[in-house]
């Protein structure tokens, strides 16, 4: 599963379809040169399109309209925790000898838990994150996650850690196999907007009881006509079709 993740996470990144179809009208330059020349407009309009914002905020806006931002939710007494993803630490060879935490475009996942916990100590903040990487390496995202509330000043008996998982299917299953863990009581599930459906959908199979709160938003309510970036554009492409993809994926080999 995880190998098909990282697959999916490749063919979804537009670029790399540029890098496709330039190959395709290098190799056909001789035998169709009409063909090889189409091929290369073909990659060059790709590439200048995913630099316009509005066309992958559009994408990604409707997932974000699944899970509206959340207010502080009320009775919170009632909770036993957060529930906090993966996906938002550098990778482990970023934090290996600079001696402080490195986190990435979706901080706001490490963050948001942070002043929910001083407000209300009782609530236990459970981090869920093995590697991401094909090949694993250094430290697990939960040992980075360590590191980083641990400098964030919470207290060791508010953590728990599950350091296993590297799909988000198996964020929920292998979580819910915790002892501390009771997955029948109220949680909080945080985790980037954007990546919330799916992230429901995985959880509520596995049997717990999450409430969702999103945060990471990306698209905004509307989009000047006027944002163009080759880096964010690209970015915001790869985000929505993987999400789209996988939450179809998801779907149909029933884990959500």
């Amino acid at each position: 599963m995880f190998i098909a993740a990282q697959l999916l996470a490749f063919v979804t990144q537009p670029l790399a379809w540029v890098v496709l179809l330039l190959l395709l009208g290098l190799l056909t330059q001789r035998p169709w040169r009409r063909c090889s020349v189409g091929l290369i407009w073909l990659a060059l309009a790709t590439l200048l399109l995913q630099g316009w914002e509005p066309l992958p905020n559009a994408l990604l806006r409707r997932l974000e309209a699944r899970y509206p931002a959340a207010t502080n939710p009320q009775d919170m007494q009632r909770y036993a925790g957060m529930v906090v993803l993966g996906g938002a630490l550098e990778p482990s060879y970023v934090w290996q000898g600079h001696g402080q935490p490195a986190l990435n475009e979706a901080a706001e996942r490490m963050t948001a838990a942070l002043p929910l916990l001083q407000r209300h100590p009782h609530l236990q903040l459970l981090f869920t994150g093995g590697s991401g990487e094909l090949l694993e390496q250094g430290w697990t995202e939960a040992e980075r996650a360590r590191i980083f509330y641990a400098d964030m000043g919470v207290a060791p008996q508010n953590l728990l850690f599950e350091s296993a998982s590297r799909t988000t299917y198996k964020n929920a299953v292998l979580s819910a196999q915790l002892p501390e863990v009771d997955k029948t009581r109220p949680w909080l599930l945080i985790t980037s907007a954007w990546h919330m459906p799916r992230a429901m959908a995985a959880f509520e199979k596995a049997g717990w009881n999450v409430t969702p709160y999103p945060v990471d938003f990306r698209a905004g309510n509307e989009t000047p006509w006027t944002r163009y970036s080759l880096a964010r554009g690209a970015n915001k492409w790869h985000l929505a079709l993987h999400e789209y993809l996988g939450l179809l994926a998801y779907r149909l080999s029933g884990k959500s």
